[in-house]
């Protein structure tokens, strides 16, 4: 009874709706456990969003972007390159090209052969691409052909769904507006190889181009500039869009030269279609105004490719276009060189001015007979005669009194047979051949060797910039150097100065002596260069005449009295050359001037190198600061 009670009381006690659903609290607990899942879930959701879109925002915003957007690298405009007045010598203009994007395409041999199908692709750009495939990465853009007509980049565009990857974009490509004119001292550029991108990645972009020659290649790390870029929009296969941005890149350094285009046009006028070199400087302070060397060749083939006919022609001419004369020419200076060896025996106490030689037509050593030109000889000279008559005789005694190491050891720092340090490559440095060189080869160096180089024949090698630079050293005293570069972005060197120069360490009275030869051989009565006379009032030229041989002429021969080098065949006749400097009384120009089997300096190169010093007089650059299309001589 009491038991029944307090179950009654129990039930007046718990909630009315426990007493109706016994199994409630179970229920409850199942969803408090199943309301705790949801939440840890949604917990871990909302976590990753927030680092999704707060934490991580940006970055999966950038990797969204990729996906729609395509950056690459722009090639920069490369410096120009101008004359002493501003005149452009190498320029820029607009290239047409299409590219392939490979990481924009799933199938790069296919999309080649549909390209190929619309704008053919010969067998040389097919082997290009292969290897550009497969040595650039992906994201780096590779050249489908460049100087695209309007019909071609109409056809591309009208099958661009076709073509993934394959976009149409404008570029520079190098022109040269006086093209042959200066293609040795100027240079040209050509497409970069493997070994050229593997120094440097900005190569490997499309429309990179790398200084093969002249100035184009020795200064060619500032004329290239720092790339730009570009950034597209693209579609899910590839597929160009629209540009959203574009950053030019920055353009190379202007280079201007020391050189007049207008004096290096007269000067190839007068040499025309013979195979020559002709040099102008300043003699004052090493500027070169003028460096000829002819024949010459098209620079800007080697930009867009030469094709193997062309190449052939270059290569089979007997008068080597390729070839930069002025410093990569090697002749025997001939009597041009009897300056140097008076210099040498003066220096060395061996002689004075007035000690005198007799020359009865030949020079006889130890069995063996050597030829003055004069075949009756000059009779007793002295140094001015000797330069005056340019005697033979006489040098080969002064070669042989003094022997080789001074006259080598002067013609040095004359600036014969060594390097000049110009702005060019592929210059040879000559030689001056000494007993010591002549053994490192394996050969015995004797008497008559040395006989020989005193005229300026046998080994003795020089270039026709190294006779201009010996003819400003005569003529100034100075060690002047050669130089093409003048200024940079406007900014001249000191090196115009003629301050800047040192003195030669020799005599000044000894220069005076050889000049005074000099001029007697262009002035004086009898001397071998009566037509090199200048015809400008009040001005006077000092000059050397030179002909050196390229084979040997026996004794024989020259007895025959019936020689004649004219006769010979074009490639055996001797070399014609000139050195001058001018006015005489405060020098301010001198030429060089080298005519391939030109037979005899006198007839042939003296009057021609009157002609240059003329030009070159009258039109006075290195005083004048002419605009484009002003003659030099009207300007002062």
């Amino acid at each position: 009874m009491l038991f029944r009670r307090k179950k009654e009381r129990l039930k007046r006690l718990m909630p009315e709706k426990e007493q109706k659903d016994p199994g409630r609290g179970v229920f409850t607990r199942r969803a408090l456990l199943l309301m705790a899942a949801q939440t840890a879930a949604l917990g871990t959701l909302g976590r990753r969003l927030y680092d999704l879109q707060i934490s991580n925002g940006d970055h999966f915003a950038k990797l969204a972007d990729r996906n729609r957007t395509s950056k690459r690298l722009l090639a920069p405009p490369r410096g120009l390159i101008v004359d002493r007045f501003g005149v452009v010598v190498a320029a820029n203009r607009t290239n047409w090209r299409a590219l392939l994007l490979p990481e924009e395409t799933t199938d790069v041999q296919n999309t080649i052969e549909r390209f190929s199908a619309i704008v053919p692709l010969d067998e040389r750009d097919r082997s290009r691409l292969g290897r550009e495939i497969r040595h650039k990465r992906k994201f780096v853009p590779v050249m489908l052909r460049e100087f695209l007509s309007w019909d071609e980049m109409a056809r591309i565009e009208l099958n661009a769904p076709a073509l993934p990857g394959v976009l149409i974009d404008v570029g520079t490509t190098r022109s040269y507006p006086f093209g042959p004119l200066l293609a040795h001292s100027v240079g040209y550029v050509a497409p970069s190889n493997e070994q050229d991108v593997a120094k440097s990645a900005l190569l490997a972009l499309p429309g990179m181009r790398i200084g093969r020659a002249g100035i184009e290649q020795s200064q060619d790390t500032l004329l290239r500039g720092q790339a730009g870029s570009v950034e597209m929009e693209v579609n899910a296969v590839g597929r160009v869009m629209a540009e959203l941005d574009r950053q030019e890149g920055t353009p190379g350094d202007e280079v201007a030269l020391t050189i007049d285009v207008g004096l290096q046009q007269t000067i190839q006028n007068r040499i025309g279609d013979m195979a020559a070199s002709a040099v102008v400087m300043d003699c004052r302070n090493g500027e070169v105004l003028a460096m000829c060397s002819t024949p010459s060749f098209d620079p800007s083939l080697f930009d867009s490719g030469v094709s193997r006919a062309q190449w052939a022609e270059w290569t089979n001419d007997q008068r080597t276009p390729l070839i930069d004369k002025t410093v990569a020419g090697v002749y025997p200076p001939g009597s041009t060189f009897k300056p140097a060896v008076a210099m040498a025996a003066l220096s060395s106490g061996a002689i004075t001015p007035t000690d005198r030689f007799f020359c009865p037509g030949h020079f006889d050593m130890g069995g063996a007979r050597f030829h003055c030109w004069a075949k009756h000889g000059h009779g007793s000279v002295d140094l001015h005669l000797a330069l005056k008559y340019s005697c033979d005789v006489y040098f080969y005694e002064v070669a042989h009194r003094i022997g080789m190491d001074p006259i080598a050891g002067t013609s040095h720092a004359l600036g014969l047979g060594t390097e000049l340090g110009i702005e060019l490559p592929q210059q040879r440095p000559g030689l001056i051949p000494t007993p010591e060189w002549r053994q490192k080869h394996k050969h015995h160096w004797n008497g008559g060797d040395t006989v020989v180089s005193g005229i300026g024949q046998g080994f003795v090698q020089v270039t026709p910039l190294q006779l201009a630079t010996y003819a400003s050293r005569i003529a100034t005293g100075r060690a002047v150097g050669p130089h093409l570069v003048r200024a940079l972005n406007g900014d001249i060197g000191g090196q115009i100065d003629p301050q800047h120069w040192p003195e030669l360490p020799m005599d000044p009275k000894y220069f005076q002596a050889i000049r005074e030869g000099m001029f007697a051989v262009v002035n004086e009565p009898h001397g071998t260069a009566p037509k090199a006379r200048l015809t400008i009032p009040g001005v006077e030229m000092a000059g050397k005449t030179g002909s050196a041989q390229v084979r040997r002429v026996s004794r024989a021969m020259r007895e025959s009295g019936h020689f004649n080098s004219a006769s010979l065949p074009w490639e055996y006749r001797p070399h014609a050359l000139f050195i001058c400097f001018a006015p005489y009384d405060a020098p301010r120009y001198a030429v060089s001037l080298v005519i391939e089997h030109g037979n005899a300096g006198a007839d042939v190169a003296a009057p021609l190198a009157r002609d240059i010093m003329t030009d070159t007089l009258l039109r006075d650059p290195v005083n004048h600061r002419t605009q484009p299309g002003q003659t030099v001589a009207d300007a002062g």
